[in-house]
């Protein structure tokens, strides 16, 4: 019998990818005779997945035409949902905008990402170093290139914020801080830096995930991947929504942003991920959260 195949791309960054995989579910439930194919760019996000056949990194796709395009039975999932009218208007969950872009059935398929056996032990050897429970605080996130900005209001965590967080746990906790080499690193606490320098693989990073008793995360890849590992986290969302990209498994903690400010730099979505310093709407960064809210919800958690 002639083989077929389901040819699955996709671009941007780590969280973005862990929520595709629960698209790339979708497109297999909706073609289980398929083989599943996936283009990306964290290729190990996708490799342990039962429901995905190959896995190529995006670039390195040698032969890839002829093996798969050519005279063959293939359908192409390869198109952008943030540029979709559901997205840009914030009707939809961006893993349901995506299903719907590409025509699929969804049944509620959410993100999966699967450790082995060694991975879990290696990971283990990683984070464990003592007999305290682990923390985990996600202050900064988005691009990891060396030039990228230090604090994206848009999405990361306000540092005096998460400096009251360790001040009240630090002693209880060994508490890891998920963060960039050139942002401010908070006293008591690890620093996680995960880009171009460190030693890290894309899945020892996200193992840190699975080895936590409490989570404070941010809009990036680790709130994605505690949604997947069924770890309830608090989020804190200061730009971006969490009806378009958070879970229902998280206590999401959302600022109130004042209406009565422009954006002269927005062209389609209201705040960019960059989080541009000339609309950052706030009067006072400290007014952003209520920290007595955060340490509630942390100990519900």
């Amino acid at each position: 019998m002639k083989e077929s195949y389901s040819i699955f791309h996709v671009q941007g960054g780590l969280g973005k990818h862990i929520a595709a995989t629960a698209v790339a579910k979708c497109i297999k439930n909706n073609y289980p005779d398929r083989k599943l194919i996936v283009v990306c760019v964290y290729q190990d996000v996708f490799i342990n997945l039962p429901f995905v056949d190959r896995v190529y990194q995006l670039g390195n796709t040698s032969y890839f035409y002829q093996n798969y395009v050519e005279n063959k039975d293939s359908l192409i999932f390869h198109n952008e949902p943030y540029f979709t009218t559901d997205h840009i208007h914030k009707k939809l969950p961006l893993i349901q905008t995506w299903c719907k872009m590409y025509q699929l059935e969804y049944k509620g398929e959410t993100p999966e990402v699967i450790f082995n056996a060694l991975q879990r032990k290696i990971s283990k050897d990683v984070w464990v170093k003592n007999n305290k429970p682990v923390m985990v605080i996600h202050t900064n996130g988005g691009l990891i290139s060396p030039d990228a900005k230090p604090y994206m209001w848009a999405r990361d965590m306000p540092f005096d914020i998460a400096q009251q967080i360790v001040d009240k746990y630090h002693k209880k906790y060994t508490i890891y801080q998920a963060t960039k080499k050139n942002s401010e690193k908070l006293v008591n606490a690890i620093p996680v830096q995960w880009d171009e320098t460190t030693q890290l693989s894309t899945m020892e990073y996200l193992s840190l995930i699975i080895h936590s008793k409490k989570r404070i995360l941010i809009d990036s890849c680790l709130q994605h991947a505690a949604a997947a590992l069924e770890l309830p986290s608090v989020v804190l969302w200061n730009g971006t929504s969490p009806k378009v990209f958070g879970y229902d498994i998280h206590n999401n903690i959302e600022t109130e942003k004042p209406h009565n400010f422009k954006l002269p730099g927005s062209y389609l979505f209201d705040f960019d991920f960059m989080g541009a310093e000339h609309e950052y709407p706030f009067n006072e960064r400290e007014d952003i959260f209520d920290i007595d809210q955060i340490i509630e919800a942390i100990e519900n958690q």
